[in-house]
């Protein structure tokens, strides 16, 4: 049995996950870099990053409320492309947040020297090498300790940033915008791609969903506070910046903001806007380790890794060998690559990452699958994740050669290890099955991934599953679509109906019959336009069945003027006639939602009308 993880991290911590993840590297290392390319336009390079994010931000917004399960993007992937798809993009996601996480590692010991301006480029690694085993350790203790060590540094981040960009906005001199775009809008592109894992980590909280409390509020409403106040700082604090200080000064520094601040407030302001990129680069080697542990994780729920990264502690409920395996694979990192490899991979598996996402939340939609239900549902769909998809391949292009051979040799790796290892281990069908079945053959699907979102689904609202949902997992459902034009008339009906539930409550399918015609004489069951609940008592104890019926072309009842589409069949004994009222009452709340009647004729199949009944939203009464 799978083991779960513990929902324990609020509104709060999810803000402060996405956002802690943000400001760091991104922003106390990578403006002067930036800076060096573009000149003053840097700020361009930032704020065009920053819009090439919101088509994934809320591809993963909608994919998280709908599959709230650890893992994120990756189980996003897999679910609607497949196994390999899954594998290059779990891989991906795994090492991206490591990479991303080890740059501001190194960015701890590089701020180092702020206080010991003597230190070697050996000790900034060790120094990097350190704080990583630390994090490690706090993550193995639990995520709410993590969570509650997050929101302190991010809050207490945002406060000293406030402070820099209030005191230095009085001191910029106009003259350091000029000339504001000196090597042209292509270097704006090229550099934007350069600066976007700078906004990378905005999403990590996806990886974490199945830790979050509420969801469907508290993963969209976290990741836009997140994307918003953190875009605002951005574009303050990297203006700022270059008001205050000469171009050569601020292109040749590997700690600007510090820089900036000693221009107005001394030694004192380069210490404490230090101080705020150590706490920034603990919050996002902090959230790093936590997010990405949970990838190796879900990759081995799935058998694509082996299956001892999904083992939970059983004290802290932490996946204990995955944050050790991905600290281990972080320091490696640390030891062996340069500071601008870091960037650059990061960058770029970030970057192919969002392809894979966007085109994700395009395959669940089109796949319309009924179980498929966010809380959270992305606007301007497909049209902004198609120029989303399209914009990210530019940006690869426009890095140049090195990214290319990145992404080239890590989608082979990925493809090499899911051949070898995971091909011959999984079995399950994605969502773009479900997209081909639409203009093929239906017997290409199973019911796997339905029934995997049905269960996300009563996990993420907490649904306490009654008798009602019980019956109706075990209930006779017909799909009658009479080949004949001509219409189908009640009695025709009945005889069906009578045939089936007499087998199944062993009665006289002729009783049965007769109790029915009996019952739609007294007064019709029609209880609103395409909808019949047609009920009987019958003799006997402890009896009580559901039989649902679904006919496209119409079911003819005496004085309707409007064919029947869909009947609730009750048959209970008398004894039972309390439920029988708890069962009229739950049909008639699931069938009050405005769009049960389009998603009950447009249902492909009997486990998609099941599951429209299943997962309807009605007060649930317990186990009867």
């Amino acid at each position: 049995m799978e083991e779960k993880l513990e929902r324990k991290l609020g509104l709060l911590d999810v803000f402060a996950i996405a956002s802690g993840a943000m400001i760091s590297s991104g922003l106390f290392i990578l403006p002067a870099l930036a800076y060096a390319k573009t000149g003053p336009a840097v700020v361009f390079s930032y704020i065009l990053a920053g819009i090439l994010v919101l088509p994934a931000m809320l591809a993963k917004a909608e994919l998280a409320t709908a599959m709230p399960k650890a893992g994120g993007v990756y189980f996003f992937i897999e679910r609607s492309m497949g196994a390999p798809i899954g594998t290059i993009g779990g891989l991906a996601s795994w090492f991206s947040l490591s990479f991303k996480s080890a740059f501001a590692l190194v960015g701890i010991g590089i701020f180092a020297m702020l206080v010991i301006p003597g230190i070697t480029g050996t000790q900034i690694k060790l120094i990097a090498v350190g704080c990583c085993l630390f994090f490690m350790f706090i993550n193995i203790i639990g995520v709410k300790h993590t969570g509650r060590f997050q929101i302190a540094l991010v809050l207490s981040l945002i406060g000293l940033l406030l402070l820099y960009v209030f005191r230095g906005f009085l001191l910029i001199q106009p003259q350091r915008y000029a000339p504001f775009m000196p090597f042209g809008w292509a270097s704006v592109f090229a550099t934007a791609g350069l600066v976007f894992v700078s906004f990378g980590g905005l999403t990590k909280i996806c990886c974490v969903a199945e830790e979050v409390k509420n969801p469907g509020r508290n993963i969209p409403l976290g990741m836009f506070l997140a994307f918003t106040i953190v875009m605002i700082l951005y574009a303050l604090v990297v203006s700022v910046t270059v008001g205050l200080l000469d171009s050569i000064e601020l292109a040749n520094s590997l700690t600007p903001i510090s820089l900036g601040a000693s221009t107005f407030m001394g030694n004192l302001g380069g210490l404490i806007l230090g101080f705020a990129a150590f706490l920034a680069f603990i919050s996002t080697a902090n959230a790093g380790i936590l997010t990405a542990s949970r990838d190796a994780m879900a990759m081995s729920r799935d058998y694509l890794l082996p299956k001892f990264f999904q083992r939970i502690d059983a004290r802290s409920k932490t996946p204990r060998f995955s944050i050790i395996f991905t600290a281990a694979f972080m320091i490696i990192v640390i030891l062996f690559l340069s500071l601008e490899d870091l960037v650059k991979t990061a960058s770029t598996l970030k970057i192919l990452l969002f392809m894979f996402v966007n085109l994700s939340l395009i395959v669940m939609r089109e796949s319309k699958i009924q179980s498929y239900r966010p809380k959270f549902r992305s606007p301007l769909y497909p049209w902004i994740h198609i120029l989303g998809i399209v914009g990210y391949g530019f940006l690869i292009f426009e890095m140049g050669r090195i990214p290319l051979s990145i992404t080239g040799i890590f989608i082979v790796c990925g493809l090499v290890w899911y051949l070898v290892y995971a091909r011959n281990r999984v079995s399950r069908q994605a969502a773009l099955v479900h997209v081909i079945e639409r203009v093929t053959a239906r017997e290409l699907v199973d019911a796997t991934l339905p029934e995997e979102l049905r269960d996300i689904i009563i996990e993420r609202d907490k649904i306490v599953e009654d008798r009602f949902d019980d019956l109706i997992k075990k209930c006779e459902i017909l799909d009658y679509d009479p080949a004949t034009t001509t219409k189908f008339m009640i009695e025709d009906m009945f005889k069906i109906v009578a045939n089936v539930l007499s087998r199944r409550l062993q009665i006289e399918e002729k009783t049965l019959f007769n109790l029915f015609m009996k019952r739609e004489k007294q007064s019709s069951t029609v209880v609103a336009p395409g909808l019949a609940i047609p009920h009987i008592v019958v003799k006997g104890a402890g009896k009580f069945d559901i039989l649902i019926v679904r006919c496209r072309k119409g079911i003819a009842f005496p004085d309707t003027p409007q064919p029947v589409h869909t009947l609730f069949v009750l048959v209970g004994s008398s004894d039972e006639r309390n439920f029988h009222l708890r069962a009229l009452a739950a049909i008639a709340q699931i069938a009050q939602d405005k769009d049960f009647d389009k998603n009950w004729l447009k249902a492909r199949n009997i486990e998609e009308l099941r599951h429209i009944i299943l997962l309807a939203e009605r007060k649930r009464v317990g186990i009867i």
